[in-house]
């Protein structure tokens, strides 16, 4: 089933959009410590969720990335130079959501020597102090490459460390420009094997086969994932890629099952699933395998 940005969603994508007090708290708290979350630069379909039940994806080192996916929304440009304040703005706002666990995630930043990983550690240190017993969890660009970049963020404790392959990699050239499946994979068993819980995700929809989904997942495995979130890609604005075709949650529910059996310990997987859904309970679902 082929559709594009003009086509009617169907039934199982359609949302209640109200809001309440706890979404405008939570707005307002983010505006008044200057913080970005990947829920509004991104679009996500369960901001008005998150953010009512005081939860939100925070996004470090500015709201401009230097690559240009054709999945994403945020903003393509020459990013601001790194603020070193962040860390601690990001530190007192998980203290006042009273936030036990906390995701962070942030632009790929190819113009800086790290790719910013020295301040997704400095986060996660800034939060711990400040919060003694919350976890974070890292959403990472892929660094280019650079294994002590990496490192740099493992050292700092995270309670999961999270890069998506995103899609499958016969669509990575027009899909994730300036990405490298093959990176990506080995990104995942680096911190696999450095003994940090690793998670991936995907988006469904794209124009994948369900062949090279399947050879994707089992090479998310082989590289060390034992966490999977699997959600429908959404068109978040008239030049990015169109869907191609919409996931019944029939089928999610099926990938589920499917990527269970092949070995992953916790897995998320329906039309609304993004990066951070139910963050905290796949973590607590794969401790409990002790995997």
């Amino acid at each position: 089933m082929k559709n594009n940005h003009h086509s009617p969603k169907p039934r199982w994508l359609r949302q209640n959009l109200l809001t309440g007090a706890g979404y405008e708290r939570t707005r307002a708290l983010l505006r008044r410590e200057g913080l970005t979350t990947v829920c509004r630069e991104a679009r996500c379909p369960n901001i008005r969720e998150c953010f009512s039940r005081h939860t939100a994806t925070l996004m470090i080192l500015g709201d401009r990335c230097t690559r240009d996916c054709r999945f994403c929304a945020v903003a393509t440009g020459t990013p601001n130079r790194p603020d070193w304040n962040e860390p601690a703005r990001v530190a007192r706002a998980a203290k006042e959501m009273n936030l036990r666990y906390v995701v962070v995630t942030s632009v790929t930043r190819d113009d800086l020597p790290d790719g910013g990983a020295s301040l997704f550690a400095a986060v996660i240190r800034a939060v711990k102090e400040a919060s003694p017993g919350a976890a974070v969890e890292v959403l990472v660009p892929d660094f280019a490459g650079d294994r002590e970049a990496l490192d740099t963020v493992l050292e700092a404790g995270p309670a999961v460390l999270n890069h998506n392959v995103e899609t499958v990699p016969r669509l990575y050239p027009s899909i994730r420009r300036g990405a490298d499946y093959r990176r990506s994979l080995a990104l995942l068993e680096q911190a696999s094997r450095f003994g940090v819980p690793t998670k991936t995700g995907l988006m469904l929809g794209l124009g994948e086969w369900d062949s090279e989904l399947e050879e994707t997942l089992r090479n998310a495995l082989e590289a060390g994932a034992r966490i999977l979130t699997l959600g429908q890609y959404l068109k978040p604005a008239p030049d990015r890629e169109p869907v191609s075709r919409y996931v019944p949650p029939e089928e999610f529910d099926r990938w589920k099952d499917r990527a269970l059996r092949m070995g992953f310990a916790a897995v998320a997987s329906g039309p609304f699933v993004r990066s951070s859904y139910d963050a905290a309970g796949l973590r607590d679902l794969y401790l409990r395998k002790g995997t």
